[in-house]
């Protein structure tokens, strides 16, 4: 099991009055957050095999680098696709909420749109200036697995995942492909490597084709400013590009210090700091 972990090495979970964590089980990668009388202190990024196992193993990871141990941890919310399935946690709460909650803490109350593009669906959220969920339209069919379909894409044309938004942002052409469905324009990427389209006008053509059908999806239920996009695809330079010019509108820029993955499970931190506090 692959596991990465982070700290700020400036706080100490030994004087902290509150320890919580928020513990988000995705699709593709579970994600621990643990936050010290509020202030962020650690977090791991797990692969998810097995949830109940990688839930642990999101803990654990922090564990092994910082010594804090879940007796220490005075609540814990679980959030993500696989929530029901971490026994050690207090509560759940959406990861509907939990994105709403966690984008308004970072880039602050201006937020009015979340746009989460992660590994196994694409979620539009809109909020309340204090991170409170008023609309959501959640796509997991047509739009479903487009994190999983980047990384079979990236497979298909044997690049890593973390350089093709790069090589898409070097073609001056692109070739379209299908806007509609994942499948059909991965069967196109294979008919274009045997017709040997360019290389790089093939990845720029896929990343337009994602943003396309994401572009589709947040039509449907509107665009209100300001707009935040966290989750996997988010590091994606290509996806952003084409979002930004496909919807006419310039995403809050993200934070040098923030990792977008984290932003739902600092969202089910809150909460647990929240439910803690009321005790």
């Amino acid at each position: 099991m692959t596991e990465k972990a982070s700290i700020h090495k400036q706080l100490d979970w030994k004087k902290a009055k509150v320890i919580v964590a928020g513990v988000d089980i995705g699709a593709v990668n579970s994600k621990a957050l643990i936050l010290l009388d509020g202030q962020p202190y650690a977090s791991s990024h797990v692969k998810t095999l097995i949830p109940k196992e990688s839930a642990f193993g999101t803990i654990n990871a922090i564990s092994d680098k910082t010594g804090l141990k879940l007796e220490n941890i005075h609540s814990i919310v679980a959030t993500g696709i696989g929530r029901s399935q971490v026994p050690f946690a207090e509560k759940t709460v959406s990861e509907i909420a939990c994105a709403a909650a966690g984008a308004v803490n970072i880039w602050g109350p201006s937020v009015r749109t979340v746009l989460d593009l992660g590994g196994q669906s694409c979620k539009i959220i809109h909020c309340t200036d204090r991170g409170r969920v008023n609309d959501f339209l959640w796509n997991d069919k047509c739009a479903a697995g487009l994190g999983r379909s980047m990384e079979s894409f990236a497979d298909l044309v044997q690049k890593d995942i973390d350089e093709i938004g790069n090589i898409a942002l070097q073609s001056e052409e692109l070739l379209r492909l299908s806007d509609f469905c994942s499948v059909f324009a991965l069967s196109e990427v294979l008919d274009s490597k045997i017709n040997r389209v360019p290389e790089e006008q093939v990845i720029a053509g896929y990343h337009h084709a994602v943003a396309m059908r994401i572009s589709t999806l947040v039509a449907r239920i509107g665009l209100k400013t300001d707009l935040v996009i966290i989750g996997g695809l988010a590091r994606n330079p290509a996806i952003i590009k084409w979002l930004e010019e496909i919807l006419g509108v310039r995403r809050l820029a993200p934070k040098p210090a923030w990792d977008s993955t984290l932003t739902v499970a600092l969202g089910a931190a809150m909460f647990a700091d929240s439910f803690h506090r009321r005790r």
